[in-house]
């Protein structure tokens, strides 16, 4: 049918997760581009509400599979399904969160069905390919562009002879916009009772243990991000003075984590956090490829670094060079002076 896909995840509260509201959100436009439908599965015990959220992103059809077996998610019965749909429905694109589950599920379903999978995505486009060795020409591709080689290239991939051309892509890379027309969606039921057999739920799930967040940085507003410029834990005292201050929370990039500067949960770019606040001030950062993966879409950048050359300056709107140890108490002092 050559529609556009996504998998829906469904979290401990019941809620659809974000970065699936985020997919839905761009497999729209993906989906609009191309001229096609969009298409989202849901699995799990009881749908309930989540069916009109989904809505509210213009999908046109959503497949159901409902079950008491099916929550929490189990590897087997939730692959069987979703491998069932895409033999029946023959997608052209196929997102998946970059989640546990995303990462657990996507893999299976790309090996089972001998397509292409990139993980990670930070960006999904349309474009067109041309191979270099055949001169064959393809048209309207999924460009599936995410970092490569420790950060230090932008990669961009394609699947032009395999369907359906499948991706993972990180939550808070895409943004979230409902749709501007709402539509009703064909809902699609899948009958489990013949799908699920019982070898599909051979693991059973005795307790479960969930640790509630601590850090929310995707709620932020302002961020106060330190590197390994900062110098040490110590130092990052500084940032948690400047977050209080100005009512924001402190993030750290991977450097400074592996350091052991900050906590691993305040970790933003490639293999932590994305976000998007109201300011972010980045301290002590060079900005590599991955760490402005997770950051340059906030919508007022702030460097503070030595280096004038340092690549976070160029997507940085304002660029103090200096010594952050000497700024920071500055802007603190300031900050507290002229503030009511």
């Amino acid at each position: 049918m050559k529609n556009v896909f996504v998998y829906c995840e469904v979290t401990e509260d019941k809620t659809i997760a974000d970065v699936s509201l985020e997919l839905l959100s761009k497999g729209r436009k993906l989906a609009e581009q191309l001229g096609v439908k969009l298409e989202a599965v849901v699995i799990t015990d009881e749908a309930g509400e989540t069916l009109t959220r989904i809505q509210d992103f213009g999908v046109d059809v959503i497949h159901v599979a409902e079950n008491k077996e099916l929550f929490p998610y189990r590897t087997l019965p939730h692959f069987k399904i979703i491998h069932h749909i895409f033999q029946e429905e023959k997608p052209e694109i196929a997102l998946f969160g970059a989640t546990s589950v995303g990462r657990d599920l996507a893999p299976r379903i790309a090996s089972s069905l001998r397509c292409g999978l990139t993980a990670d995505c930070t960006s999904l486009e349309i474009g067109n390919h041309t191979d270099n060795k055949t001169g064959k020409e393809y048209k309207n591709l999924l460009y599936q562009i995410r970092p490569a080689f420790g950060g230090n290239i932008i990669a961009t991939i394609v699947n032009p002879d395999t369907r359906p051309q499948m991706a993972t892509v990180r939550e808070g890379v895409m943004k979230l916009e409902e749709a501007t027309e709402k539509k009703k969606a064909t809902i699609k039921k899948i009958d489990t009772t013949k799908l699920i057999q019982p070898e599909d739920l051979i693991i059973k799930i005795i307790d479960r243990h969930i640790e509630a967040q601590k850090v929310n940085l995707k709620a932020a507003g302002i961020i106060i991000s330190g590197g390994y410029g900062m110098g040490s834990k110590e130092n990052f005292q500084l940032l948690y003075d400047l977050a209080n201050v100005l009512g924001g929370e402190v993030a750290a990039t991977r450097a400074a984590v592996d350091a052991g500067f900050a906590e691993h949960e305040r970790q933003v770019g490639q293999t932590g956090v994305t976000v998007r606040p109201k300011l972010y001030i980045a301290c002590g950062i060079s900005g590599a490829v991955q760490h402005r993966a997770g950051m340059d879409q906030s919508a007022k950048i702030i460097s503070i670094n030595t280096d004038a050359d340092a690549p976070i300056n160029a997507i940085a709107d304002y660029a103090v060079i200096g010594d952050v140890l000497e700024i920071i108490p500055k802007m603190i002092a300031y900050y507290k002076k002229h503030s009511k």
